[in-house]
């Protein structure tokens, strides 16, 4: 029987996703990959073990998660919280999320209707053996749904008492603006908006989406800081076999150039010289952005979960390495 450490949370930090009361971990578990029925289960148990007893209270899920068949994640974290994890269930923040192509036919295909995200949410929590989830997030925008028919069932929802928030995921600032304007008539509890972010991916930025979010009291929950990767020791000196690039499971192994290779080193030597490895160094660099609340990191092993959480012990940042750091991100 599991039984969860008893100091796990002396060294996670939490903080206020935008202007809610919800506080989570500054580093979360991502089960986008590895988590499925194509994975090994007790080692997917293993690191949902491994982040809970490291204050890991949140977890992070979606609909179509999960290989070789959608749902699959959801199904093996509902055997994981039954073998244990269950008890505990009031110490954690479950979210998962829906909007990509989930199943046949038009109703389960990519869209925002109120029929898929209230049949999709009934999915999910019979497949988790949940009352509700924490936080239920629109995945993608659907240009085709009206907006206001999206955020009046996430609204229904959280009425119904199968949500205790909502979210957005994959929206830029003008969407985020119109359905936030919505919420707001309707008084539903939006609190997070999750893009994807890092280093090499700074189109949030770009779009303002995160000063909007700074402004109005939306917090982050970033995905993809490692960019797939990418910001991490493994491709420094090339692409190993067993790595995601050398099987062919990410679209990212096109940019990795000469040139990114030599970029990647320059940002690793400044990581070093801060103590931290380059995964560590880009998810501090992370949560220095004002608008991110938590960056959710995934995992293929425990250990990678136990190195992400070290970024916490060097959160700090002198002008002259973000100096550095920006001067390499612009060659």
């Amino acid at each position: 029987m599991y039984n969860a450490n008893e100091k796990r949370y002396d060294k996670n930090i939490y903080r206020k996703c935008g202007n809610s009361g919800l506080r989570l971990p500054m580093i979360s578990l991502g089960l986008w990959q590895n988590f499925g029925y194509g994975s090994v289960f007790e080692n997917a148990e293993k690191m949902c073990r491994t982040a809970f007893d490291l204050g890991i209270t949140h977890f992070d899920l979606a609909n179509n998660y999960g290989h070789p068949f959608n749902g699959s994640a959801e199904e093996n974290f509902g055997r994981i919280l039954d073998r244990g994890l269950r008890a505990y269930r009031d110490e954690l923040c479950i979210s998962t999320k829906a909007g990509y192509e989930m199943w046949e036919g038009p109703y389960g295909n990519r869209n925002g209707s109120r029929k898929y995200l209230i049949a999709s949410l009934d999915q999910s929590l019979k497949r988790m053996g949940l009352d509700y989830v924490d936080i239920y997030y629109h995945h993608i925008f659907d240009p085709n749904t009206p907006l206001e028919e999206t955020a009046l069932a996430l609204d229904q929802i959280v009425k119904q008492g199968k949500a205790l928030y909502v979210g957005v995921s994959n929206y830029n600032k003008q969407q985020t603006a119109e359905i936030a304007a919505i919420f707001r008539e309707l008084r539903t509890p939006f609190i997070v908006n999750q893009p994807s972010y890092s280093m090499l991916n700074r189109w949030v930025e770009e779009d303002g989406l995160d000063d909007w979010a700074c402004e109005n009291g939306i917090g982050f929950a970033v995905f993809s800081p490692l960019h797939q990767g990418l910001l991490t020791d493994r491709y420094l000196k090339g692409v190993p076999a067993d790595s995601r690039i050398g099987k062919g499971n990410t679209w990212v192994g096109s940019m990795l150039t000469d040139e990114m290779v030599t970029k990647l080193n320059k940002l690793n030597d400044i990581a070093l010289e801060r103590g931290q490895s380059l995964s560590q160094m880009a998810i501090a660099w992370l949560l220095n952005k004002p608008a991110v609340t938590t960056v959710l990191c995934g995992a293929s092993r425990p250990s990678q979960i136990e190195n992400n959480i070290k970024a916490l012990d060097n959160l700090e940042f002198t002008d002259e390495e973000l100096a550095n750091i920006e001067a390499v991100l612009a060659e």
